[in-house]
C-alpha cells in the first residue's frame, strides 16, 4: 500500500544552458502558474524589479490583475497544457525564469517536467519527482538522519492509530485516521464513494503512524550563490474539518459518525520556541545535504519540511516539499526570521527573486536554474 517508490532518473530532452545563452539577461521575466503561491512569487518579482508573467485559464488572471501584479498574460485551457510547445514558445520569448509550486505537481506529471518543459526553471525538476512520490519523501527524510513516523505496508498491519495519506499535492484533501484494518476499509470505502479518492489512491496511499503533537511547517531557501541554507519562515495549517470539528460535542460526534478530514484552507505564521530553532535549522541543512547525494545538484531555492513537534520536544518530519509552499504566503512581508536575517521586509517569493537577481549579476544564472 505504497505511493511508488521507484527513484527517478533525470532524462532531460532539452539543454537549459542553451537556453539560457539565448535569452536577453536584462529582459528576464519570472512565471508561474496563477495559483497556489502565484502571488507571493509576483510580488516577490516585482520587489526585485522583474515583470512577471501569469499562466492562467481565461479569467482567472482578474485575482493578479486587481493586485497589479501580472504584467504578461498566458492563457491555457487546462494546466496541463502548459507544456505544449506554444506556450514554451512564448514563454522562451520573454526570457522567462520559471518558479514551480505545489499545481506543477498537482496538474503536471512529473515525467514531462522533465523530458517535455524546455523553460529554465528554479529548483531541482529530479527533486520535485522525489516530492511526488510518499516513499521517495520518507527515503530522503531518513538519508538526511531525520526522525520519521512509522510506515505501515498493508491495513493489516495497523495496530495503533495512523494517518492516510494519498499521492501528489492535494492540500490534504481526503486524508483520514484510521485504527485498524476494519476501520481502514470502512473510510477508504466512503472516501472512494464520495468522490474523495479513486481505486488507483486506495492501492497507492501511505498508512503513516500518526503522531500527537503540534504542526511545525518550517520554510527554507538554500542558495547556491553562497552555498548556505536559510530559514524564512514558520507556519502551521487550518485544516477542515480536524480544526472545526472540536466545536461539535463528544456525544453528537459518536452519534453522527463524523470522521475528520484534512484539507488545507488557510495557514498561520508561527514563532517557535527559540531553544526549538538550533534543531529546525540543522534539519534543514541535513535535508540539503542529502540532496546533494540522491539528485544532483540537489537543492536549489526554497523547500519546506512538515514536522510534529511532540510534548517532549521531540522533533518528527513527515513531508518535504521541494520548492515554495502555500505556508509562505501567510508572510509576505512580515516574517520575523527573514528580518532577523535580512534586516529588511523579505519573504520567500522576494528572496526567490533576489537569488535570480544576483545570479544574472554575477552571471551564475545557470547555477540556480534547472
Amino acid at each position: 500500500m505504497v505511493s511508488g517508490g521507484r527513484t527517478p532518473k533525470t532524462r532531460f530532452l532539452c539543454d537549459i544552458d542553451s537556453v539560457l545563452t539565448e535569452y536577453n539577461k536584462s529582459k528576464i521575466h519570472i512565471a508561474t502558474i496563477g495559483r497556489h503561491s502565484a502571488l507571493n512569487i509576483f510580488k516577490g518579482a516585482h520587489d526585485e524589479g522583474f515583470p512577471t508573467v501569469c499562466i492562467c485559464k481565461k479569467g482567472e488572471e482578474k485575482l493578479y490583475k486587481a493586485y497589479g501584479l501580472a504584467d504578461e498574460i498566458i492563457h491555457v485551457e487546462e494546466y496541463e497544457r502548459i507544456i505544449d510547445d506554444d506556450v514554451q514558445d512564448r514563454l522562451r520569448e520573454l526570457n522567462s525564469i520559471v518558479i514551480p509550486h505545489g499545481s506543477f505537481n498537482a496538474y503536471i506529471e512529473g515525467d514531462e517536467l522533465e523530458t517535455k518543459f524546455c523553460v529554465p526553471m528554479l529548483g531541482n525538476r529530479t527533486l520535485l519527482q522525489w516530492e511526488r512520490s510518499r516513499d521517495l519523501q520518507t527515503k530522503w527524510l531518513q538519508n538526511a538522519g531525520l526522525t520519521v513516523p512509522k510506515i505501515y505496508e498493508k491495513p493489516s498491519d495497523i495496530n495503533q492509530l495512523v494517518l492516510v495519506k494519498f499521492p501528489g499535492a492535494r492540500g490534504g484533501k481526503g486524508y483520514f485516521i484510521a485504527d485498524s484494518e476494519e476501520s481502514f476499509n470502512v473510510k477508504m470505502d466512503r472516501r472512494i464513494k464520495s468522490g474523495l479518492a479513486t481505486k488507483e489512491d486506495a492501492k497507492r496511499c501511505q498508512i503513516q503512524e500518526y503522531i500527537i503533537g503540534v504542526s511545525v511547517y518550517p520554510h527554507y531557501f538554500y542558495s547556491p550563490l553562497k552555498k548556505q541554507v536559510e530559514l524564512l519562515g514558520v507556519d502551521k495549517r487550518y485544516e477542515a474539518s480536524v480544526d472545526g470539528i472540536g466545536r461539535i460535542p463528544a456525544p453528537e460526534q459518536l452519534e453522527n459518525k463524523l470522521t475528520p478530514s484534512f484539507t488545507v484552507v488557510g495557514n498561520f505564521p508561527l514563532v517557535v520556541r527559540e531553544s526549538l530553532l538550533p534543531e529546525i535549522y540543522e534539519i534543514g541543512e541535513k535535508v540539503v545535504e542529502a540532496s546533494h547525494k540522491i539528485a544532483k545538484p540537489g537543492a536549489i531555492g526554497p523547500f519546506c519540511l512538515e514536522t510534529i513537534v511532540t510534548e517532549n520536544l521531540k522533533v518528527v518530519a513527515f513531508e518535504i516539499s521541494a520548492r515554495i509552499v502555500a505556508g509562505c504566503n501567510a508572510e509576505i512581508g512580515q516574517s520575523p526570521y527573514a528580518y532577523l536575517l535580512y534586516n529588511e521586509v523579505m519573504y520567500m517569493g522576494k528572496r526567490i527573486a533576489r537569488e535570480i537577481k544576483e545570479g544574472v549579476k554575477q552571471n551564475r544564472l545557470g547555477e540556480v536554474v534547472a
